[in-house]
């Protein structure tokens, strides 16, 4: 192409011009196409691109493939593959269908991606260079400069509002919304309002995948990879339309746009915009804002990717544990030692259930067992370290008062073995049960493994013994068995004498403790006698 020096412009800015006479377009020897309505599109830091009618192209297209780009002010773009006998040239050419209204002259004119071409004939045309443009002013030197320090998404939410205000672009309503990686929720939803103080934050859960607010909205739309969305709300555009549009409406919006903010993995992220200026957003406001997006979507990643490792951490470690790994806890011998109320739960009759159940149902009601038991230690101010098999071993750290930790776990396993019950009773065909092993002693808190695979667990006497007393109860009728620490905490404990357990050296003065519900033994011996058989 011919090219001539034009001198550079401030602000983001588009422009299309008709090209004069003929022009074709070719890939080696072969003519893709010829026209005489030809125009050309400069846009501030990209190379030109010329734009052909539809009927002007000489070659073969493919229907519309799945990829679709978005632009604020040209719209969405849908690409075709070229056809050249057997040869496929996939994603070869791109159209606006419906062209927002500062790229109205090009709709429907179709562009060639440049790999695709070989040579362009100008004829008697020249273009410009490319303009490189100046963007600077109050929100790009904040997001250079002035961005880094700020702590948490809601206050950059609320100071990125301010800054493009400052810039000049009219904004209404500011919208992020970053997908997460959290067991229970699907992402965050920041919204800043002019006039409104605080910052509005909202956690969907995965259920609003199925809501329909969420079908029939920008956001999923745009999540969706579909492109973006821009609509202008002074006038009716029935076929586009999406219903938070006349809510918006109603606000005294003028314009609205909902446009990709994506994070380096490749997730989409949405970012929306409302402006309340009669012309709504000029061409220089939404340039500036997607050239700036990449940058303003590393800020949110950031924040979310701190989030997503607390809530992993806190998923698969617990919430005292996790905070300890993210705090820098992170190498091997890294830890402490506690002394702590060690408390081994295990759920009985686990290979029998999974027979007579199968897989989905036992895998259901294992989930189930460990909510359960999860729920009461949290309450209790206990934390799950981890599940083994189908048990879940969990500590309650003393700190200065060991009788507290004590009296909290021994609390927890009466209210899981009455709380299982209830579920027993509760006409399911769930029937939960369990044996617990609770004692009490120093441990070491901290990480244990390889250099490459490690595990923040408790290590010491006092967890063998907990897990070796559970083993002990399942095999003996009782639901809870505890050492010697843990019996000053009980109100109703039965002495079982001294107790030699697994790779444990010395004998352990051990005690049943009771709740509401029988033990197991004392179950079996009052059918036993009912049927005369002692």
């Amino acid at each position: 192409m011919n090219v001539h020096a034009t001198p550079q412009t401030k602000g983001y800015g588009i422009e299309i011009q008709p090209l004069k006479g003929r022009i074709a377009i070719y890939r080696g020897d072969i003519l893709l196409a010829e026209s005489t309505g030809a125009k050309v599109m400069y846009e501030t830091r990209l190379a030109p691109s010329i734009y052909v009618p539809r009927g002007d192209v000489k070659v073969e297209l493919g229907d519309p493939t799945e990829l679709q780009t978005f632009c604020p002010f040209k719209g969405t773009a849908t690409y075709r593959d070229v056809l050249l006998g057997e040869t496929r040239i996939a994603n070869a050419v791109w159209a606006y269908d419906d062209a927002l209204p500062e790229s109205k002259a090009i709709q429907g004119y179709i562009g060639f991606m440049p790999d695709t071409y070989t040579k362009v004939d100008l004829g008697e045309n020249a273009l410009r260079e490319t303009d490189e443009g100046n963007i600077s002013g109050p929100l790009v030197d904040w997001l250079m400069r002035g961005a880094w320090s700020i702590q948490t998404p809601e206050e950059f939410t609320r100071a990125l509002a301010e800054k493009m205000r400052e810039h000049g672009i009219c904004i209404q309503r500011l919208g992020i919304l970053v997908w997460s990686l959290h067991p229970l929720i699907a992402g965050k939803h920041y919204i800043w309002e002019k006039g409104k103080d605080e910052i509005s934050t909202y956690a969907p859960t995965y259920e609003i995948y199925d809501h329909p607010g969420f079908a029939n909205s920008p956001l999923r739309h745009v999540s969706n990879g579909l492109g973006g969305v821009r609509q202008r709300l002074d006038d009716d555009h029935p076929e586009n339309s999406f219903p938070i549009m006349e809510d918006l409406r109603a606000k005294g919006a003028t314009d609205y746009v909902a446009m990709p903010l994506p994070f380096s993995d490749g997730r989409t992220n949405v970012l929306t915009l409302t402006c309340d200026h009669p012309g709504g957003f000029t061409t220089a406001n939404l340039g500036l804002i997607f050239e700036c997006s990449a940058v303003i979507g590393r800020y949110y990643e950031v924040f979310v990717q701190r989030e997503n490792a607390q809530a992993l951490l806190e998923t698969y470690l617990g919430k005292r544990t996790g905070a300890r790994v993210l705090g820098g806890e992170i190498r091997r011998g890294d830890g402490d030692e506690i002394d702590a109320a060690i408390m081994f739960c295990d759920l009985r009759d686990s290979t029998a259930l999974e027979e007579r159940l199968g897989r989905d149902a036992y895998i259901s009601l294992l989930n189930g067992f460990f909510e359960t038991v999860s729920e009461i230690v949290h309450a209790h101010g206990g934390e799950v370290l981890k599940f083994i098999g189908d048990a879940v071993l969990a500590v309650f750290p003393a700190g200065e008062d060991a009788a507290a930790a004590q009296g909290h776990a021994q609390r927890s396993a009466i209210e899981i073995v009455e709380r299982l019950a209830e579920l027993r009773e509760g006409g399911t065909d769930a029937q939960y049960d369990c044996a617990i092993g609770l004692s009490y002693g120093r441990v070491t808190y901290g990480n244990v493994g390889s250099r490459e695979r490690l595990d923040f667990t408790v290590i010491g006497q006092a967890a063998n013994i907990a897990a070796r007393l559970g083993d002990f109860g399942k095999n003996n009728g009782h639901r809870i068995v505890v050492s010697q620490d843990i019996e000053p905490a009980c109100s109703d404990a039965t002495p079982l004498g001294e107790i030699n357990l697994h790779n444990v050296s010395r004998p352990v003065v051990s005690y049943a403790i009771r709740s509401q519900v029988p033990d197991a033994a004392n179950i079996a011996g009052t059918k036993a006698e009912a049927q005369g058989v002692i």
